[in-house]
C-alpha cells in the first residue's frame, strides 16, 4: 500500500517541480484557498499558538498572521517540491549567504560546527549551504513511515551533496567522523518539542515555559565543537538570505544550557520581526506549563 501511494503520488510531485516559479506560485494560492478555507489544515492549532504567544494582539491582528502565515506554509511546501529538479545556481540565486566568510573563518579553526536553526522562513533550502562550505555537510532529520517518501525526502535534501543522518545515528556518525579526523557542519532543527521526561530540559520560549531539546549543545560541549546559528529572513517570495552567527568558538567554556538558550533567543527574535514565517502548525506549545 505505501508503494502504491507513492508511485501515484510522484508523477504529481515531479510535474510540480517542472513548472516556472511564476506558475508555481500562482499554483501555490489555489492550494492556499483548499488548505485554508476548505480543509482548514491544523487552524485551530495555529490559532491557539499565535493567541498563546501573543496575548496582546487583537483577533484581527492573529487572523492578518494567520492568512499570511499559510500562504507562506504553502510557498515552502511547493518550494520544497521544486527542489527536486532545481539547479544549483537558481538556488544560490533564491537562497544568498549574506556573510559566508564566517564559515571560512569557523573552519579555519579546525573544529566541526554545530549549525542551529528553527523552523523559519526556509529550513529545506538552506541545503544551499554546500555551496560554501569544505567541511563534510551533515543535516539531523527525523524518519518518514513510508519508507519511498523517506527515500524521496533524502534523496530533494541530499541534492547537493548533504549527507542527512537519522536522531538516533547522529551521535554515532559524528563520533565515527571524528575518530577519522573528518571535519563536519552538522544542522540542526532544535525548536520543536521533545517527548517529556524526569530530565528533560524547561526554559520559556516566547514567554512560555516549554520542555527543549538540547541534543545539538550536548554534542559541541562533549566534542568541543564550534557553535552557530543560522539567522534565515524572507526578503520576498521566493528569496531568502541567511546570516551566520557564531554562538560560541568555544563551546566547553558555557555552562549546561547556556548555548540553547542562546538559541532560543535568537528564534524568539525572528518570530517577533516576521511571526508569519514561524512553523505554527506544529504543537511547540504542548507541554507547555
Amino acid at each position: 500500500m505505501q508503494f502504491l501511494v507513492y508511485i501515484l503520488v510522484y508523477p504529481f510531485l515531479w510535474v510540480i517541480s517542472i513548472l516556472p516559479f511564476r506558475l508555481l506560485y500562482v499554483f501555490s494560492d489555489c492550494v492556499y484557498v483548499l488548505v485554508y478555507y476548505i480543509i482548514g489544515y491544523r487552524k485551530k492549532v495555529v490559532d491557539a499558538n499565535l493567541k498563546l504567544v501573543f496575548p496582546d494582539k487583537t483577533d484581527g491582528e492573529i487572523n492578518h498572521i494567520t492568512k499570511k502565515f499559510y500562504h507562506h506554509l504553502c510557498d515552502m511546501f511547493l518550494e520544497m517540491i521544486k527542489t527536486m529538479t532545481i539547479s544549483s545556481s537558481e538556488l544560490k540565486k533564491r537562497f544568498k549567504i549574506n556573510n559566508p566568510d564566517e564559515f571560512k573563518r569557523l573552519e579555519a579553526l579546525n573544529k566541526s560546527i554545530i549549525l542551529m536553526f528553527g523552523h523559519y522562513a526556509s529550513w529545506e533550502w538552506s541545503i544551499v549551504i554546500e555551496n560554501y562550505i569544505n567541511f563534510k555537510g551533515l543535516a539531523v532529520y527525523k524518519k518518514l513511515a513510508n519508507p519511498y517518501f523517506d527515500k524521496l525526502v533524502r534523496n530533494i535534501r541530499s541534492k547537493f551533496n548533504t549527507t542527512l543522518i537519522s536522531t538516533k545515528e547522529t551521535i554515532a556518525y559524528i563520533n565515527d567522523l571524528e575518530h577519522n579526523n573528518v571535519k563536519s557542519i552538522t544542522g540542526f532543527l532544535s525548536d520543536q518539542s521533545p517527548k517529556v521526561t524526569s530530565e528533560v530540559y524547561w526554559q520559556d520560549f516566547m514567554g512560555i515555559k516549554v520542555p527543549c531539546f538540547t541534543g545539538a549543545e550536548r554534542i559541541a560541549k562533549k566534542l568541543d565543537f564550534t557553535t552557530a546559528f543560522l539567522k534565515v529572513s524572507k526578503v520576498k517570495r521566493g528569496y531568502y538570505e541567511a546570516e551566520i552567527l557564531t554562538l560560541a568558538e568555544n563551546s566547553l567554556g558555557y555552562q549546561d544550557y547556556q548555548l540553547t538558550d542562546m538559541f532560543l533567543r535568537e528564534v524568539e527574535k525572528q518570530i517577533h520581526e516576521a511571526p508569519e514565517y514561524y512553523f505554527w502548525t506544529h504543537k511547540r506549545w504542548k507541554h507547555a506549563k
